[in-house]
């Protein structure tokens, strides 16, 4: 508890953050290397230091005044959307306060470590390698003599062609009594998933969850220097997402289903208690729903027979741009392969009208509500061959009438959830070199884009409604991320990109010289931002009790945040320029 009279950027080495609890035992709760800082917390608060600060090696810091600091924040808004856009205050000064009555429990290497470690720090070794000709046996004594689970597969000097693993033996060579002189290449699994050791573990688990594998290949500077596996990450942080992912991947009842897509929102607060970007959290959020629902579609077929023609399940909104919330609404549809014949067609019909039905009932189970617009696969107006969707985007598209195109902007961010992937992305194809020359069209997604203006007056104060149940308070989805989206979609499809996600959108706009630097960076700042507060808004309702909106009430946000929140939306007005 030392005042606190600089900021401190790490110029060279590192630094281990403590906080002391109630019963005065010290908890890692970050790690901070080159470039990051330590104090600006404190430094805005105006209180005493809440952290211990201990150096992991010979560090070095440059030392800004505590006043000059405070200064650039109130007058440079892009330096106070940098130091904000990873938590609000608030919601930093709530997580301290969680930590010392032991409601967090965070552990030695846990917390935000998922968050801010590199994957290249927790590799533990280099990797033991083998050559593709060598035979099965001599991989296993290999295996043995070096202590490790898994052997990555070289073939004459070519790195990483493959890579074995001691469940390759289980499954591969004991259970079907493989010849154990056949060359190891034989029970590889090949192409090897890599990830760059810069990455941070919460990436790495994304990708291990992503792909259903275990171990990733940690390459710097394009060589492999070790094996990451998801036994590390989970040892890492404690209660990783990753628990529940293999739980939903190994349940086999709708039952089971239903109960562990209700653990998902706790696995969502812990990732915004230990810290995690908005972003991250969504991405989150979405794999584990993806996981829920292909489980769920799996085991229909068990209970309906095969399926008579290939099919591709899609998803729409939130859910095709991977940016769920706690919960949202069913925005779904379900495209099959165009029957040869009028009989396999009367089947195909009547087969998915109770495939989309019956999965619909089944993700109610799962807390996922219908679709107040009955945009789902139960409609048959959503459940039809790929020719038949091919004429709805052409309509859209090519002979645009105002409401149907404004009605239909949901369908533009569609991306495939389960199924026959290449059916959804042949559709996406085709909507994508349709659009991208359709003036008409494009001119009425531009007109939308400019409907929905930044809450904010003349003066730069907050329009909030004035009475009502919603009074003093705005809509941040609509009123805040909704242009952002917007904005993204008609970019997107103006220049033939393809991407659902609204920041992978940005970037890839940024990349192809569609958008500025300056101009990707505010907006990555801005939507982050807002989709922190939105996020960590309806946690502390559903910890209430009450049922999660979008509703913000500005007057209760910290001068910072109010000042923060003004900048993300005058991006908007800027994009809207």
């Amino acid at each position: 508890q030392t005042p606190v009279e600089h900021l401190h950027l790490v110029q060279k080495g590192g630094v281990k953050l403590y906080l002391r609890d109630k019963e005065g035992l010290e908890n890692l709760v970050d790690y901070r290397g080159e470039g990051a800082s330590v104090g600006q917390l404190a430094l805005v608060k105006g209180s005493k230091a809440n952290l211990n600060v201990e150096t992991v090696e010979d560090t070095f810091f440059f030392l800004v005044p505590g006043h000059l600091f405070l200064e650039l924040l109130n007058t440079r808004p892009r330096f106070a959307q940098y130091y904000l856009k990873n938590f609000s205050e608030s919601y930093l000064s709530q997580a301290f306060s969680e930590i010392r009555q032991r409601k967090v429990a965070l552990q030695a290497d846990s917390g935000l470590f998922l968050f801010t470690t590199p994957i290249g720090d927790i590799v533990r070794r280099a990797p033991v390698t083998i050559e593709a000709s060598q035979t099965i046996q001599q991989a296993a004594v290999i295996m043995a003599r070096e202590g490790v689970g898994s052997l990555l597969v070289e073939r004459q000097g070519q790195a990483c062609v493959g890579i074995v693993t001691d469940k390759d033996f289980r499954y591969k060579v004991v259970s079907q009594d493989l010849d154990h002189q056949a060359p190891v290449s034989t029970i590889m699994a090949s192409p090897v998933l890599t990830i760059d050791s810069q990455a941070v573990c919460f990436d790495a688990l994304l990708k291990m969850m992503r792909h259903q594998i275990h171990h990733l290949v940690v390459e710097r500077q394009g060589a492999a220097m070790g094996m990451i596996t998801s036994h590390d990450i989970m040892v890492l942080q404690g209660r990783s997402p990753f628990s529940l992912f293999k739980e939903i991947m190994a349940e086999a009842t709708y039952e089971g289903l239903y109960g562990l897509s209700r653990k998902i929102p706790m696995v969502v607060r812990t990732l915004i208690e230990e810290g995690a970007k908005a972003g991250n959290i969504t991405r989150m959020i979405a794999v584990l729903n993806d996981q829920i629902l292909e489980r769920l579609l799996t085991l229909l077929p068990k209970d309906l027979g095969p399926p008579p023609l290939p099919f591709c399940w899609l998803l729409m909104g939130s859910e095709g741009r991977r940016e769920q919330t706690f919960r949202t609404d069913q925005d779904n549809a379900l495209l099959y392969q165009d029957p040869p014949d009028p009989a396999t067609a009367v089947k195909a019909e009547d087969y998915f009208r109770r495939f989309s039905q019956t999965a619909i009932e089944h993700l109610v189970g799962c807390g996922f509500p219908r679709c107040l617009g009955d945009i789902m696969a139960s409609n048959p107006k959503w459940c039809r061959p790929y020719s038949v969707w091919q004429r709805y985007f052409d309509n859209w598209i090519l002979r645009p009438e105002p409401r149907e195109v404004l009605h239909a902007t949901i369908f533009f961010d569609f991306r495939p959830g389960f199924g026959y992937h290449e059916l959804g992305t042949k559709l996406r194809e085709h909507l994508t070199e349709t659009a991208r020359r359709q003036d008409i069209f494009l001119r009425l997604l531009a007109q939308d884009c400019l409907t929905t203006r930044p809450p904010l007056s003349f003066f730069k104060n907050f329009i909030v409604e004035k009475d009502g149940e919603h009074k003093n308070t705005l809509d941040i989805k609509g009123r805040g991320l909704v242009p952002f989206v917007d904005f993204a979609r008609l970019m997107s499809l103006k220049h033939g990109i393809r991407e659902s996600n609204t920041l992978a959108r940005y970037e890839l706009l940024e990349k192809a010289g569609h958008i500025s630097p300056e101009l990707y960076a505010d907006i990555c700042d801005a939507y982050e931002f807002l989709m922190q507060i939105r996020l960590v808004h309806q946690l502390r309702q559903m910890e209430r009790g009450d049922e999660p909106d979008n509703r913000i009430n500005p007057g209760r946000l910290s001068e910072l945040e109010k000042r923060t929140l003004k900048d993300a939306f005058s991006v908007i007005g800027n994009i809207q320029a």
